[in-house]
Protein backbone atom coordinates (compact mmCIF):
# COMPACT_ATOMS: atom_id res chain seq x y z
CA UNK A 1 0.00 0.00 0.00
CA UNK A 2 0.86 3.73 -0.81
CA UNK A 3 0.05 6.63 1.56
CA UNK A 4 0.12 10.04 -0.31
CA UNK A 5 1.70 11.71 3.44
CA UNK A 6 2.97 14.58 4.79
CA UNK A 7 4.76 14.81 8.51
CA UNK A 8 3.01 17.95 9.42
CA UNK A 9 -0.66 16.89 8.93
CA UNK A 10 -2.53 15.91 11.62
CA UNK A 11 -5.17 13.99 9.06
CA UNK A 12 -2.11 11.85 7.80
CA UNK A 13 -0.68 11.56 11.11
CA UNK A 14 -4.48 9.71 12.10
CA UNK A 15 -3.79 6.96 9.42
CA UNK A 16 -0.16 6.52 10.48
CA UNK A 17 -1.46 6.05 14.29
CA UNK A 18 -4.00 3.58 13.23
CA UNK A 19 -1.50 1.75 11.00
CA UNK A 20 0.72 1.19 14.32
CA UNK A 21 -1.71 0.90 16.69
CA UNK A 22 -2.98 -2.14 14.27
CA UNK A 23 0.21 -3.41 13.73
CA UNK A 24 0.38 -2.46 10.12
CA UNK A 25 2.42 0.19 9.79
CA UNK A 26 5.33 -1.90 7.84
CA UNK A 27 3.09 -2.79 5.54
CA UNK A 28 2.48 0.83 4.00
CA UNK A 29 4.81 2.98 1.53
CA UNK A 30 5.09 6.24 2.17
CA UNK A 31 5.21 9.07 -0.41
CA UNK A 32 5.87 12.68 0.80
CA UNK A 33 3.23 14.78 -0.90
CA UNK A 34 3.11 18.51 -0.95
CA UNK A 35 -0.79 20.03 -0.71
CA UNK A 36 -1.44 23.58 -0.26
CA UNK A 37 -5.12 25.35 -0.68
CA UNK A 38 -3.73 27.47 -3.42
CA UNK A 39 -1.89 25.00 -5.51
CA UNK A 40 -2.94 21.61 -6.01
CA UNK A 41 -0.34 18.93 -6.36
CA UNK A 42 -0.93 17.81 -10.16
CA UNK A 43 0.31 14.41 -9.59
CA UNK A 44 -1.38 13.45 -6.38
CA UNK A 45 -4.19 14.48 -8.52
CA UNK A 46 -4.16 11.28 -11.08
CA UNK A 47 -4.82 9.68 -7.31
CA UNK A 48 -7.42 11.94 -5.70
CA UNK A 49 -8.60 14.60 -7.97
CA UNK A 50 -9.32 16.58 -4.42
CA UNK A 51 -5.56 17.27 -4.00
CA UNK A 52 -6.33 16.07 -0.64
CA UNK A 53 -3.92 13.96 1.55
CA UNK A 54 -4.23 11.32 3.13
CA UNK A 55 -4.67 9.40 0.03
CA UNK A 56 -3.85 5.76 0.33
CA UNK A 57 -3.49 3.44 -2.75
CA UNK A 58 -3.93 -0.54 -2.65
CA UNK A 59 -1.64 -3.02 -4.45
CA UNK A 60 -4.42 -3.71 -7.22
CA UNK A 61 -4.69 0.15 -7.44
CA UNK A 62 -8.13 1.08 -5.57
CA UNK A 63 -7.80 4.62 -4.21
CA UNK A 64 -8.92 5.26 -0.50
CA UNK A 65 -10.00 8.91 0.26
CA UNK A 66 -10.40 10.75 3.91
CA UNK A 67 -8.69 9.86 6.72
CA UNK A 68 -11.64 8.16 8.36
CA UNK A 69 -12.33 5.57 5.40
CA UNK A 70 -8.58 5.08 5.67
CA UNK A 71 -8.64 3.91 8.96
CA UNK A 72 -11.58 1.98 8.97
CA UNK A 73 -9.99 -0.24 6.16
CA UNK A 74 -6.95 -0.99 8.13
CA UNK A 75 -9.12 -1.94 11.08
CA UNK A 76 -11.01 -4.22 8.47
CA UNK A 77 -7.27 -5.83 7.51
CA UNK A 78 -5.99 -6.19 10.62
CA UNK A 79 -9.26 -8.67 11.58
CA UNK A 80 -12.21 -5.68 12.36
CA UNK A 81 -13.70 -4.85 15.25
CA UNK A 82 -10.09 -3.46 16.89
CA UNK A 83 -10.38 0.59 17.07
CA UNK A 84 -13.81 0.47 15.49
CA UNK A 85 -16.73 -1.52 17.31
CA UNK A 86 -18.60 -4.06 14.75
CA UNK A 87 -21.45 -4.07 17.56
CA UNK A 88 -23.96 -1.49 15.78
CA UNK A 89 -25.05 0.50 18.47
CA UNK A 90 -21.62 1.33 19.99
CA UNK A 91 -20.29 1.80 16.33
CA UNK A 92 -22.17 4.39 15.65
CA UNK A 93 -21.74 6.30 19.45
CA UNK A 94 -17.80 6.05 18.34
CA UNK A 95 -18.22 6.70 14.75
CA UNK A 96 -20.02 10.33 16.47
CA UNK A 97 -17.15 10.62 18.73
CA UNK A 98 -14.65 10.74 15.76
CA UNK A 99 -16.72 13.01 13.44
CA UNK A 100 -16.32 15.76 16.82
CA UNK A 101 -12.57 15.13 16.77
CA UNK A 102 -12.18 15.37 12.93
CA UNK A 103 -14.77 18.53 12.54
CA UNK A 104 -12.37 20.16 14.88
CA UNK A 105 -9.41 19.54 13.31
CA UNK A 106 -11.29 20.99 9.80
CA UNK A 107 -12.01 24.11 12.24
CA UNK A 108 -8.43 24.22 13.13
CA UNK A 109 -7.29 24.15 9.57
CA UNK A 110 -9.69 26.80 8.51
CA UNK A 111 -8.74 29.04 11.95
CA UNK A 112 -5.03 28.54 11.06
CA UNK A 113 -6.02 29.80 7.26
CA UNK A 114 -7.77 32.89 8.62
CA UNK A 115 -5.19 33.88 10.94
CA UNK A 116 -2.26 33.53 8.51
CA UNK A 117 -4.14 36.16 6.68
CA UNK A 118 -2.57 39.94 6.90
CA UNK A 119 -5.01 41.35 9.84
CA UNK A 120 -6.51 43.69 7.72
CA UNK A 121 -7.85 40.72 5.51
CA UNK A 122 -8.85 38.64 8.48
CA UNK A 123 -12.53 38.33 9.38
CA UNK A 124 -13.29 39.23 13.04
CA UNK A 125 -16.57 37.21 13.49
CA UNK A 126 -14.50 34.38 12.12
CA UNK A 127 -12.19 34.19 14.46
CA UNK A 128 -14.38 34.28 17.39
CA UNK A 129 -16.87 31.57 16.25
CA UNK A 130 -13.31 29.62 15.64
CA UNK A 131 -12.50 29.98 19.79
CA UNK A 132 -16.43 29.55 21.03
CA UNK A 133 -16.70 26.44 18.97
CA UNK A 134 -13.32 25.55 19.82
CA UNK A 135 -13.52 25.33 23.74
CA UNK A 136 -17.36 24.26 23.55
CA UNK A 137 -15.71 20.83 21.88
CA UNK A 138 -13.17 21.04 24.72
CA UNK A 139 -15.71 20.74 27.00
CA UNK A 140 -17.48 18.37 25.68
CA UNK A 141 -14.25 15.91 25.48
CA UNK A 142 -13.67 16.96 29.19
CA UNK A 143 -16.83 15.36 30.46
CA UNK A 144 -16.54 12.17 27.30
CA UNK A 145 -13.23 11.35 27.59
CA UNK A 146 -12.08 8.24 28.15
CA UNK A 147 -9.00 6.36 29.25
CA UNK A 148 -6.64 4.86 26.78
CA UNK A 149 -6.10 1.85 28.54
CA UNK A 150 -3.95 -1.09 27.28
CA UNK A 151 -5.18 -2.21 23.91
CA UNK A 152 -5.08 -0.34 20.67
CA UNK A 153 -6.89 2.90 20.91
CA UNK A 154 -10.43 3.33 19.63
CA UNK A 155 -10.77 5.66 16.14
CA UNK A 156 -12.33 8.62 18.02
CA UNK A 157 -9.16 8.91 20.63
CA UNK A 158 -6.70 8.69 17.49
CA UNK A 159 -8.81 11.45 16.23
CA UNK A 160 -8.57 13.20 19.79
CA UNK A 161 -4.92 12.78 20.19
CA UNK A 162 -3.84 13.86 17.04
CA UNK A 163 -6.13 16.69 17.25
CA UNK A 164 -4.56 17.95 20.62
CA UNK A 165 -1.17 17.68 19.59
CA UNK A 166 -2.10 19.61 16.29
CA UNK A 167 -3.54 22.08 18.44
CA UNK A 168 0.10 22.51 20.31
CA UNK A 169 1.60 22.51 17.19
CA UNK A 170 -0.07 25.55 15.51
CA UNK A 171 -1.57 26.98 18.38
CA UNK A 172 0.69 27.58 21.06
CA UNK A 173 -1.11 30.80 22.18
CA UNK A 174 -4.07 28.82 23.11
CA UNK A 175 -4.02 27.33 27.14
CA UNK A 176 -6.52 24.45 26.24
CA UNK A 177 -5.09 22.56 29.24
CA UNK A 178 -6.43 24.77 31.68
CA UNK A 179 -9.49 24.18 32.82
CA UNK A 180 -9.69 21.13 31.17
CA UNK A 181 -7.23 18.42 33.76
CA UNK A 182 -9.19 15.32 32.49
CA UNK A 183 -8.33 15.76 28.85
CA UNK A 184 -4.60 17.07 29.65
CA UNK A 185 -3.96 14.22 31.55
CA UNK A 186 -5.29 12.22 28.86
CA UNK A 187 -3.73 13.67 25.91
CA UNK A 188 -0.29 12.94 28.14
CA UNK A 189 -0.91 9.36 28.02
CA UNK A 190 -2.00 9.70 24.00
CA UNK A 191 1.47 11.32 23.71
CA UNK A 192 3.39 8.75 25.50
CA UNK A 193 2.22 5.68 23.22
CA UNK A 194 4.14 3.93 20.94
CA UNK A 195 1.69 4.91 18.09
CA UNK A 196 2.02 8.71 19.04
CA UNK A 197 5.61 8.76 19.36
CA UNK A 198 6.40 7.48 16.37
CA UNK A 199 4.31 9.83 14.23
CA UNK A 200 5.25 12.83 16.72
CA UNK A 201 4.52 15.76 13.94
CA UNK A 202 7.99 17.17 12.69
CA UNK A 203 8.29 20.90 11.14
CA UNK A 204 10.68 20.14 8.19
CA UNK A 205 9.29 23.24 6.38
Amino acid sequence: MLLHWSPRSPFVRKVMVAAHELGLADRIRLRRTVVRMSAPNSELMRDNPLSKIPTLVLDDGTVLIESGVICEYLDGLAGGGIILSAERSRRYVELSRHALASGLLDLLILWRNERDKPAEKQTAAWLASFDQKLHATLRRCENDVVATGDGPLQLSGIALGCCLSYLDFRFADIAWRAGHPSLAAWHAAFSARPSALATAIIDDA
